[in-house]
C-alpha cells in the first residue's frame, strides 16, 4: 500500500497541498492530541523529516467494527492517516492484494523492517483446539500473530476484543478467545479499548507515534493516560443532576425529557474510563449519554460478564443535594449535636479519672 521511506511532507506535497494548509493540520492534530502550542511546530517537524511508520493490521476474532470507527475519523481525516501520514501495508480488510500476494506482503515487511514497524491488531485469538476456530491465510490466526509480532516495534491492541477480550471471550467462552496480552508477553502493547474504539483517538495515537516515534504515556492497565484517565462520569454534562440526585426513573418520563441523570437506568459512567464524554462521536456531535441511552461500560474488561447493560451499579452513592436538602440538613445537624455530646463525654470522663488532689489545684 505505500513505501515506508517516503515522508508525510514528501507526500502531501506530491498532492498539491500548500504549506499553510500543513500547518494547519498540524495544528488540529495537536488540539485533538490536547497538547500545548508547541507541538504543533514538533508535529511539522517530524512529519517533515522523519520516513513514515510502516503498519501491519491484523484481524482475529472479531465484527471489524474498530475498522468501521476508524475510517470515519474528522481530526485527522483517516485519508491521510492512512494515505500519507502511515504506510499502511498491510489491511486484508482494505488492501487490494489477497491471497499468496497478501501473505506474501507479511514477510517481506517482517524482513525488511524488522524492530520497526507497528503491529494494530483488531480482535483477538483463540486458543482451543489449536486456534483452529480462527484460521487466516491457512493457519490458526495466532500462529500468524506470534510471528508477527516477533519483530515489531510495538503492538497496538485496537477495541475490547484485543484488549479484553469482549463478547468472545464471554462466559463460558467455548473458542478460548483471549486477550492479545496474554498471547504475546514480550513486546509492549498499547491498549485502546472501546466497542468500538472512539474514532479520533485511534488516530491520535497513530499520530503521536509517527510524531514522537515512541509510546505515550501508558496507565496501569497499558491504556494512554490522554484518553483514558478520567471516567465518563467525571465530563459528564449531566453530572450536575446525578450530584443533585435527580434521575431518570423510566424511558421517555418527565425527568428523561429535563436531560436528569441515567444512572438509574444502568449508566455505568461511573466506573467506565475512556473519552466519549469529552471527545464524544461523530466528529464530536454527541455521545450515547447525550443521545439519551447510559453508558454500557464497553471500555472495561469484562463488561459482558457483569449482568445486563440495565442493571444499576449497587456501590455508587450519590450526594443528593437537592432532592434530600432537608434530610442533609437534619442529618448535618443531628451530626454536630452528637459531636458535641461526644466531646462533653470524654470531658467529663478525664476529669473523674484525674486525682482529687489535682482536680482542687485546678479549681
Amino acid at each position: 500500500m505505500g513505501g515506508a521511506a517516503e515522508t508525510f511532507y514528501g507526500v502531501i506535497r506530491r498532492q498539491g497541498i500548500t504549506r499553510r494548509s500543513f500547518h494547519k493540520f498540524c495544528s488540529l492534530t495537536a488540539t485533538s492530541l490536547g497538547l500545548g502550542p508547541l507541538a504543533a511546530s514538533q508535529i511539522a517537524n517530524a512529519l517533515e523529516t522523519k520516513p513514515r511508520v510502516p503498519v501491519i493490521w491484523m484481524h482475529g476474532l472479531e465484527c471489524t467494527c474498530c475498522s468501521e470507527s476508524f475510517i470515519r475519523s474528522a481530526h485527522p481525516l483517516v485519508k491521510d492517516v492512512v494515505l500519507s501520514m502511515i504506510s499502511l501495508d498491510y489491511d486484508a480488510l482494505i488492501m487490494a492484494a489477497a491471497g499468496h500476494q497478501a501473505e506474501a506482503i507479511l514477510e517481506e515487511i517482517r524482513a525488511k523492517y524488522k524492530g520497526e514497524y507497528v503491529l494494530a491488531v483488531e480482535g483477538n485469538p483463540p486458543l482451543n483446539e489449536g486456534g483452529m476456530f480462527c484460521i487466516d491465510g491457512g493457519k490458526p490466526f495466532v500462529e500468524k500473530l506470534r510471528a508477527m509480532a516477533e519483530d515489531s516495534m510495538a503492538i497496538i491492541a485496537w477495541g475490547t476484543c484485543a484488549s479484553w477480550g469482549c463478547v468472545q471471550a464471554a462466559k463460558p467462552n467455548p473458542t478460548g478467545a483471549t486477550p492479545i496480552d496474554k498471547v504475546i508477553t514480550n513486546k509492549p502493547i498499547i491498549k485502546v479499548p472501546g466497542c468500538p474504539p472512539i474514532a479520533e483517538v485511534m488516530t491520535a495515537l497513530v499520530t503521536f507515534i509517527t510524531t514522537f516515534g515512541k509510546l505515550p504515556e501508558l496507565d496501569r492497565q497499558g491504556r494512554p493516560k490522554m484518553f483514558y484517565s478520567q471516567r465518563i462520569h467525571d465530563k459528564c454534562y449531566r453530572r450536575p443532576h446525578f450530584d443533585a440526585g435527580q434521575f431518570v426513573e423510566g424511558w421517555d418520563d418527565e425527568s428523561a425529557r429535563k436531560g436528569y441523570c441515567l444512572y438509574k437506568m444502568g449508566c455505568k459512567g461511573p466506573t467506565t474510563y475512556n473519552a466519549c464524554s469529552t471527545v464524544r462521536w461523530n466528529g464530536g456531535v454527541s455521545f450515547p449519554i447525550q443521545s439519551g441511552h447510559g453508558c454500557f461500560g464497553c471500555s472495561e474488561d469484562g463488561f459482558w460478564d457483569k449482568g445486563s447493560f440495565y442493571d444499576r451499579l449497587t456501590t455508587i452513592r450519590q450526594f443528593g443535594i437537592e432532592a434530600n436538602a432537608d434530610q442533609i440538613g437534619m442529618a448535618a445537624a443531628g451530626a454536630v449535636g452528637l459531636a458535641v455530646a461526644a466531646h462533653a463525654a470524654v470531658t467529663a470522663a478525664k476529669r473523674l479519672t484525674r486525682k482529687p488532689g489535682r482536680v482542687a489545684q485546678e479549681k
